[in-house]
């Protein structure tokens, strides 16, 4: 089965707790319980926000604790995610720590249930002409999509982001229409905690059916993505 969950901000070996605020109590364990549904032969989505570790080896214990969790795990770039580098030297240093349940989604896409996992990134809702930086960044982020898009096969494809590609205010319409341009009809994402999910949009745009999945919202607890047969708001 396939599963999908976003923000988890581990911090095992770092200084930023999340607990310190309404709702993160003993998050840690929380997770763990959460993950205990789960079976080996699963797989879940973490949608960026990982680990706040500033690099891979001072994400190192929240690697290890992740990759205790039950199941496989694919994992996506969040905005925290400052230990990133490129995918290559991630499953390097996966592989020289025997880390084996996780894998790292980036440019590619990976098959599950009868369907494909695409994703990518994502970016700030913001005009892409109020600043030459952030209309670069969008670019990327828009081909990274389409090449983990077009590294999909036969099947539904799922696309996963961390930035929200549209809330109540303002969408990132290029991004959008890419997810048209190649069938997505459903999309989750991460980011808007509990304090800002008044602004998030859930429900159907333009086909596509957005969900948010930040582990506070929650209660730090896989949400199980159906297969495409069960889902009869979303034609395949």
């Amino acid at each position: 089965m396939l599963y999908v969950i976003g923000d988890l901000h581990l911090s095992l070996n770092s200084d930023k707790k999340m607990d310190v605020f309404p709702g993160w109590e003993g998050y840690v364990e929380r997770i763990r319980k959460g993950f205990s549904l789960l079976k080996a032969e699963d797989t879940c989505v973490l949608a960026g926000d990982s680990s706040w570790g500033m690099s891979l080896e001072e994400s190192l214990e929240d690697f290890r604790f992740i990759d205790s969790l039950p199941g496989s795990k694919i994992i996506l770039k969040g905005n925290h995610d400052y230990w990133w580098n490129t995918a290559a030297k991630i499953q390097a240093f996966f592989q020289k720590n025997d880390i084996t349940t996780i894998r790292v989604l980036h440019n590619n896409a990976f098959p599950a249930e009868g369907a494909w996992i695409c994703g990518t990134r994502g970016w700030m809702l913001a005009d892409p002409e109020a600043a030459n930086h952030d209309a670069k960044i969008m670019r990327r982020e828009l081909m990274r999509l389409e090449m983990s898009l077009k590294a999909a096969g036969e099947g539904e494809k799922l696309c996963f982001l961390h930035y929200p590609p549209k809330t109540k205010a303002a969408e990132f319409t290029q991004l959008i229409e890419l997810m048209k341009d190649y069938g997505v009809r459903r999309c989750w994402y991460g980011h808007i905690h509990r304090m800002g999910s008044h602004n998030a949009f859930v429900g159907e745009y333009k086909g596509i059916e957005f969900r948010l999945i930040a582990s506070d919202l929650m209660d730090f607890t896989p949400r199980l993505i159906e297969p495409c047969e069960s889902i009869k708001i979303v034609p395949c």
